[in-house]
């Protein structure tokens, strides 16, 4: 490699700036490849990266002790920041025997919901003082940017202490009216839910988790709910009722009915969102929404779950968000194709009479 590994990371990062991508792939035995509006672009024209080239970006990323933990348990979280301006969430893993780094850019900037075609309703949320929220969708939806953006809407209107707990920190949120500490796993905390655990000695109001992992972080989440503070996480399910199933199923048996009286009472809503290639370039979310009001309360604490779609779809005047009636107004505004919205829809049936 005749360039040094700071040099080529440069200008990986300049590329990907300029390219407007979201994504930044670095493999041993492969050229350098970036994601642009949700598809994987090879960088054709850079040199195929060698075990030397990664081993070299590992030791820009990664202290040697960080490093030394990698090798040994073959994955790692970790935040890359270049030159003080640009942030990235990355994760470094094995792929028989080769080294590979996934990395995504996080925007300097949180942006206002209005800017990312979110609904003006996930503001009531953030006004809440206490109570559990959850923004659920796969990987890469765009996730821990709404999550950002309803932190930011409480520094920005209000005097509350703010936690967050994430593997590794994301967005850098300037302090403006709340108080903010960033904890980063590993970094400083061993993990979630110890982390979390210290919320109640730490005179928190609001705590943001960037993730749920197992049943004790969600079960000091929606505890930490119930005693009066505003808990905001994330999880990987795609709809409002399979987040509720999820959440539940990760109890054993014996602690379920506990699990669904706490969440009846506790829980505030659940905002599920994609990202859909748009008509005239880039991406625009569709989304759900599920408000916790007396309806849905009951079908979590009675078991019938499986009815809470139905009660989305027709709780339109109380708040709540139907993803097809979000497709089909999207389809209707020439934002997206009708292919998409099928492609993204959990009911295309359903979708079908409305477009």
């Amino acid at each position: 490699m005749s360039a040094t590994p700071e040099k080529l990371l440069s200008e990986l990062v300049d590329t990907v700036v300029k390219e407007g991508a979201s994504d930044l792939h670095l493999s041993e035995g492969r050229p350098p490849v970036i994601r642009v509006s949700n598809f994987l672009i090879p960088l054709m024209k850079m040199p195929v990266l060698t075990r030397a080239d990664m081993e070299g970006f590992l030791a820009v990323f990664l202290s040697p002790e960080a490093n030394k933990e990698f090798v040994a348990r073959k994955e790692t979280n970790f935040a890359y920041s270049h030159v003080g301006k640009l942030r990235f969430r990355c994760n470094a893993f094995f792929s028989l025997g080769r080294f590979n780094v996934a990395m995504r850019l996080v925007p300097t900037k949180v942006k206002s919901f209005e800017e990312l075609n979110l609904p003006p309703i996930l503001e009531t949320f953030a006004k809440r003082q206490q109570g559990f929220f959850l923004v659920v969708g796969p990987v890469g939806v765009g996730k821990s940017t709404t999550l950002a953006t309803m932190v930011e809407t409480i520094n920005l209107e209000r005097l509350e202490h703010i936690i967050t707990i994430e593997d590794p920190v994301e967005y850098i949120f300037e302090p403006k009216k709340a108080i903010i500490d960033q904890r980063e796993v590993k970094l400083d905390t061993p993990d979630f839910h110890t982390a979390l655990q210290g919320v109640f000695r730490q005179d928190a109001d609001i705590v943001m988790i960037g993730e749920m992992r197992d049943p004790e972080t969600i079960s000091t989440a929606v505890t930490a709910a119930e005693t009066g503070h505003l808990v905001l996480s994330t999880l990987h399910t795609n709809t409002a009722g399979q987040t509720v199933d999820r959440i539940i199923d990760s109890f054993p048996s014996d602690q379920q009915t506990q699990i669904r009286i706490q969440l009846a009472s506790s829980l505030l809503g659940i905002f599920s969102q994609r990202l859909l290639p748009r008509i005239s370039g880039g991406l625009i979310p569709a989304f759900e929404l599920l408000i916790n009001n007396n309806a849905t309360a009951n079908l979590i604490r009675e078991k019938r779950t499986h009815e809470i779609g139905s009660v989305i779809e027709t709780s339109s005047e109380d708040g709540m968000i139907d993803l097809n009636r979000c497709l089909a107004e999207l389809v209707r505004k020439g934002e997206v194709t009708v292919e998409n919205a099928f492609q993204f829809s959990s009911n295309p049936k359903t979708l079908e009479r409305m477009v």
